[in-house]
């Protein structure tokens, strides 16, 4: 992508921002809980307006996330509040609002490293589409993938890596390619104009010195969880049995 392009595309982000808030506090610094309930309230949103939903309260969307209604209201309060004392939130309106928040309309572009099994239904699943990214490219080693679609997305050899995303101006990067190669890969990234990584493996990465986002995302930590909290109930009824 040439230099002129992608400063184009910077102060259409910028401008894009601008009018989304007119102010540099759209997004606040505000704690990590806050942020990663954003995208239940995108979720429940979608739901009511499905429903056909106009407004809803701050006690019904209590009852539906299983979180207080007094939390719900410190949480977009931190945005600027968008609902109103006595009639609660326009839900389209609020919706709107929790999309500019997340970035949905900003027009990102994603491409995955590793065409295996995940890759795959990562690539075919309707998620990117329903939050405002296109997933544009696919990389892997295997001669067996490269230069096919998986999907509607064509998988290109990991040696273009570099050249690929430059010409597709990739914003995030999803490595779903195994663990011992996670390192390596986020080092030429690193040098890259991607913005974002959304990280697979189950290796810890963080690139110091770097502007690049880095969510890692460890599935099996989530497996373990859920395991405890099943643990926790056959414990319980065990013991209610005696």
């Amino acid at each position: 992508m040439s230099e002129n392009t992608r400063e184009e595309k910077e102060k259409s982000l910028e401008l894009m921002r601008w009018e989304i808030d007119g102010r540099d506090s759209f997004r606040p610094e505000v704690s990590p809980a806050v942020i990663k309930r954003l995208p239940r309230y995108f979720r429940y949103l979608r739901e009511l307006i499905r429903m056909g939903k106009t407004r809803v309260s701050s006690a019904e969307l209590s009852r539906m996330m299983n979180v207080t209604a007094s939390q719900i209201r410190q949480d977009l309060n931190c945005f600027g509040g968008f609902g109103q004392q006595g009639y609660g939130y326009n839900v389209n309106y609020l919706y709107t609002k929790i999309c500019e928040l997340l970035g949905v309309g900003y027009g990102f572009r994603a491409a995955v490293v590793g065409a295996g099994n995940l890759g795959s239904a990562l690539v075919r699943s309707p998620m990117f589409e329903k939050r405002g990214v296109d997933v544009v490219a696919m990389f892997d080693v295997s001669n067996a993938v490269v230069g096919k679609k998986i999907g509607n997305v064509r998988v290109y050899d990991l040696k273009e890596l570099e050249s690929r995303l430059s010409d597709f101006d990739v914003d995030i990067v999803i490595l779903t390619l195994p663990k011992e190669y996670a390192l390596e890969i986020s080092t030429r990234l690193a040098k890259t104009e991607v913005r974002g990584i959304w990280n697979f493996t189950g290796k810890e990465l963080e690139l110091k010195g770097s502007s690049i986002v880095v969510e890692n995302v460890h599935l099996g930590d989530s497996l373990m969880t859920l395991c405890y909290d099943v643990a926790k109930s056959v414990d319980k009824n065990r013991k209610n049995e005696k």
